[in-house]
């Protein structure tokens, strides 16, 4: 048997060369929140293995694999404001088609899932002080921390598309585009402030700063490792990423809408191309797949899932 050395990195890296070329939109079936999976699994804790598209794969045509990227912390820079990240976990099925295509699969929590983080300075850094007597009313009822803080977080809205495998062995090439929004949290912004939207998201092209370290891995069903197994793992790890490409759209929903004017004005919003950037600090991306699909088929999807499955903790 091949190892994953050989036959995971030449199947799948000269398959993504063309991966750009065209992208469809998978539905995922997948049951909702992470589990815990064994050894070589662990990183593919939300991977749609048992959505139509994935399950459809046979191992001769079409080839499915779980891909994962986790980042502990960073940054994203919206027009004058500048809002942290908490830990991020971006995770997709990929199905890779002989004409070059992939059909991307989104779990159905979302691809990205990212901690919440506090804004700095809170609501009045956010739109505070303002010569506007609304505005100004309630600057003057942030005494209490409670009322100030601001709770952040990065959201998926709709699917990711333009994944690219060997752009996230490299650097300097976009490695996937991410549709997101920013969720606005604060007693007097309310529970639907929003940067960005699912008809008008901020669209974000991380590509690696620095380059990552490479590696493989065999292992088995379960997830032990086996120089031998029948799966194999392809681990690029520790690489900042970024992008300053994207714009950003103005917010919404804030304060029953009352206070979107007041937060764009602070924060200069909508933002074009140019004016923000996102950092992720050490970045670490994996993809997992038969290390012979041909020998699955044709089945190699199922055969894909049953092997997650029989990887999960109790």
């Amino acid at each position: 048997m091949r190892s994953v050395s050989t036959r995971l990195r030449l199947g799948l890296l000269a398959g993504s060369t063309a991966l750009t070329a065209f992208v469809s939109v998978g539905t995922a079936t997948a049951a909702a929140g992470p589990v815990s999976l064994n050894g070589s699994w662990a990183p593919f804790s939300r991977c749609p293995v048992d959505a139509p598209a994935m399950l459809a794969a046979d191992g001769q045509t079409d080839t499915a694999l779980c891909v994962s990227s986790h980042s502990a912390s960073g940054s994203i820079k919206l027009g004058n404001s500048v809002v942290p990240t908490g830990a991020s976990d971006l995770q997709l099925g990929v199905v890779t088609h002989p004409d070059g295509s992939s059909t991307l699969v989104s779990p159905s929590d979302g691809a990205l899932v990212a901690d919440s983080a506090q804004l700095p300075g809170g609501l009045i850094g956010l739109m505070c002080p303002s010569d506007v007597p609304v505005v100004t009313g309630v600057c003057e009822q942030l005494t209490d921390n409670s009322l100030n803080r601001v709770t952040a977080t990065i959201e998926s809205v709709n699917s990711p598309s333009d994944f690219t495998l060997l752009a996230g062995a490299t650097t300097g090439k976009p490695i996937v585009t991410l549709p997101v929004r920013i969720h606005l949290q604060n007693p007097f912004l309310g529970d639907k402030c929003y940067i960005g939207s699912a008809s008008d998201p901020i669209l974000l092209r991380p590509q690696n700063l620095t380059a990552p370290a490479p590696g493989t891995e065999s292992f088995d069903a379960d997830g032990t490792a086996d120089p031998n197994g029948a799966l194999g793992r392809i681990n690029l790890i520790g690489a900042n990423q970024g992008d300053s490409s994207y714009a950003v759209p103005g917010a919404s929903g804030c304060g029953l809408n009352l206070l979107n004017w007041a937060v764009n004005l602070k924060t200069a919003l909508p933002s074009p191309s140019g004016k923000n950037s996102v950092t992720l600090n050490s970045a670490s991306t994996y993809v997992a797949t038969l290390n012979d699909p041909a020998s699955a088929a044709p089945g190699e999807g199922k055969a894909l899932s049953d092997a997650w499955h029989s990887a999960v903790r109790p």
